[in-house]
């Protein structure tokens, strides 16, 4: 992105999601960060000042992603690009089993895309060439419930976000999915190789396309703990 854009970032506490975050911030873009408080966070804010605008964390809560929305409406007044970092698990309960916890980022990720996306729109209308892009991994991207039952919008992160395009395409805001390839329903008939990506190359990879709004991108990764650190 050669012209400086404002953008949100959620899941910004660690991982891929703080790399866009300090990455974005290097390009000279306005960018507002969805995480917990962390020192990582505190060092950008001392270094950039307001071209840092942090944000609520829990997006998952209604009252926090209704929070961020009034406060990105009253600094910005608008917003040209959101990244929902759908595979983060800082929606995660710290107590939560370990049989539970890939279901629940499942959950939590879509619960909170749901509603951040909601929040975005009357924001993204009044950007500038206004884009998403959403971020899944192998444990957000996973089915809800029943695998035999068909990947819906009800049980699936990535599938509801491809059910939203046709309202995103009618108010002329581009959506790109970012996921593992699903062998149900393929998105591409290339095989993708799992790749030994960090936090910093990921990031710089997908910065490095997020102009060109392709629908769909899929990224395999040998670690994800490494982009997408699980809760301890």
């Amino acid at each position: 992105m050669n012209r400086a854009r404002s953008v949100w970032v959620t899941g910004a506490t660690n991982g891929l999601g703080l790399a866009l975050v300090q990455q974005l911030l290097e390009q000279g873009h306005r960018v507002a960060a969805s995480g917990r408080e962390c020192e990582a966070l505190d060092t950008l804010g001392e270094r950039y000042g307001t071209q840092l605008l942090r944000l609520p964390g829990q997006l998952q809560a209604l009252d926090q992603v209704e929070a961020a929305s009034k406060l990105l409406l009253g600094n910005w007044g608008s917003l040209d690009c959101l990244i929902i970092n759908a595979g983060t698990g800082e929606y995660v309960a710290d107590a939560i089993p370990d049989v539970e916890l890939f279901e629940a980022i499942a959950a939590s990720n879509l619960l909170a895309s749901e509603q951040c996306l909601a929040s975005a729109l009357p924001l993204l209308t009044k950007g500038e060439a206004p884009q998403v892009m959403a971020i899944l991994n192998r444990y957000s991207a996973s089915q809800l419930f029943a695998p035999t039952q068909v990947s819906s919008g009800f049980n699936s992160t990535a599938q509801w976000f491809r059910e939203q395009r046709q309202v995103l395409d009618q108010l002329q805001i581009s959506l790109t999915v970012v996921a593992p390839q699903s062998l149900k329903t393929p998105v591409t008939p290339a095989q993708a190789m799992p790749e030994m990506w960090t936090a910093q190359s990921a990031a710089e990879e997908l910065l490095r396309r997020l102009p060109l709004r392709e629908p769909e991108l899929v990224l395999e990764t040998l670690d994800p703990s490494s982009l997408w650190p699980l809760p301890r």
